[in-house]
């Protein structure tokens, strides 16, 4: 049984993916009016990819949260710093970002990405510090180069749930329509045979892009769609994305 995952109303791990927007802006004025562009079109969540902020700190961080709360409402705020390894913009080394997922947690963020590769002597106080104020946290792990084996990608999904993450997520490069094939076969295995938490997997770029659309019908919880900006390749438009998703997964009668 998949244990779903409850943010501000919206349910994680239910029903149709949800769609997440991210917000890539590299300042205060940049970061409202990404937000306002949100609030507009309505996706079920929004990350604000904080490693997009130029010279951030950990003390800016709450009056930042403050201000988009009051520009987006209840709808769920994902914080993520991804490393520059992992497709990050802001060279950061792990302390700085620590700090800043630490901050983003005790501001009010609603939800934390970590990755995997942080390791498991990180990610323990990590987790522990989120879990104490009931922040879900989601476990990444984000492939660049290519798309490993079907059998790695499992065990990478498996890993991060046993690290203790809420939600798992895997993102993959695919250089073919059969690494495409490959990661769909990957997150159908984790959710029949392994899951007991929400998956969020993706194959990027052009040729993966059919994964963000039909990606909820082999087990993953959430797709991301851009608004005027993306945050990684192969994000199509949050309304072109909705009209997909509802067409694939249509309500119940």
């Amino acid at each position: 049984m998949i244990k779903p995952v409850f943010v501000r109303g919206v349910t994680i791990g239910e029903g149709s993916p949800k769609i997440c927007m991210p917000l890539v802006a590299r300042n205060r004025a940049g970061l409202r009016a990404a937000a306002r562009e949100a609030a507009g079109l309505r996706p079920d969540l929004l990350e604000w990819r904080a490693d997009y902020y130029e010279g951030l700190n950990a003390g800016d961080i709450p009056e930042l949260l403050w201000e988009l709360r009051g520009e987006i409402g209840e709808m769920p705020l994902l914080f993520t710093f991804r490393s520059s390894e992992e497709g990050g913009v802001r060279p950061l080394p792990e302390e700085g970002r620590l700090s800043l997922m630490e901050a983003a947690v005790e501001a009010g963020a609603d939800l934390l990405d970590a990755e995997l590769s942080l390791g498991e002597g990180r990610l323990g106080p990590l987790l522990a510090h989120a879990h104490a104020r009931c922040r879900p946290v989601i476990l990444s792990n984000h492939h660049f180069e290519g798309t490993p084996p079907v059998a790695e990608m499992v065990d990478i999904l498996r890993r991060e749930q046993a690290c203790g993450g809420d939600i798992a997520k895997l993102a993959v490069m695919p250089h073919s329509p059969a690494d495409l094939l490959a990661l769909l076969e990957a997150t159908l295995r984790m959710q029949e045979q392994f899951a007991r938490i929400p998956l969020i997997t993706m194959s990027m770029g052009a040729v993966g892009l059919p994964s963000r659309v039909c990606g909820g019908l082999f087990g993953s919880a959430v797709t991301f769609g851009a608004g005027r900006q993306a945050s990684a390749p192969g994000q199509i438009g949050v309304q072109e994305l909705r009209a997909f998703c509802r067409a694939l997964n249509p309500p119940e009668n």
